[in-house]
């Protein structure tokens, strides 16, 4: 399981970095750290951040639509969408409306850093 740990830790250190008012993707993240096939893999990884003391904005990251549907695992049903509305996202329903505006690409954006 140290690999998984590994995978996880790099995981929260990509969405420590995930600017506020933006967002970004299980998939996106699970590509940049080489494993484009793990985007469920990356959402275990968000799904244990509620147990950490460490403050990681796992409500940043969404399904490649847009969705919250990571929505479940934040306390409240409201909580993530609530989140991401304080921080300029515009959402209708359980669905991001200006996604591709605030959608942030740890591809394309952590090179340029």
């Amino acid at each position: 399981m140290i690999m998984e740990k590994g995978f996880f830790q790099r995981v929260y250190d990509i969405v420590n970095r995930i600017p506020y008012g933006r967002v970004t993707s299980y998939g996106a993240i699970a590509q940049f750290l080489g494993s484009k096939g793990s985007a469920r893999m990356v959402g275990w990884a968000l799904n244990s951040t509620k147990n950490s003391t460490e403050n990681i904005p796992a409500h940043r990251v969404v399904n490649r639509n847009g969705l919250l549907t990571g929505k479940r695992h934040f306390s409240g049903n409201d909580m993530m969408k609530e989140l991401l509305k304080s921080e300029g996202l515009l959402i209708e329903g359980d669905q991001i409306i200006n996604f591709k505006e605030k959608f942030w690409d740890p591809n394309i954006e952590i090179d340029q850093e």
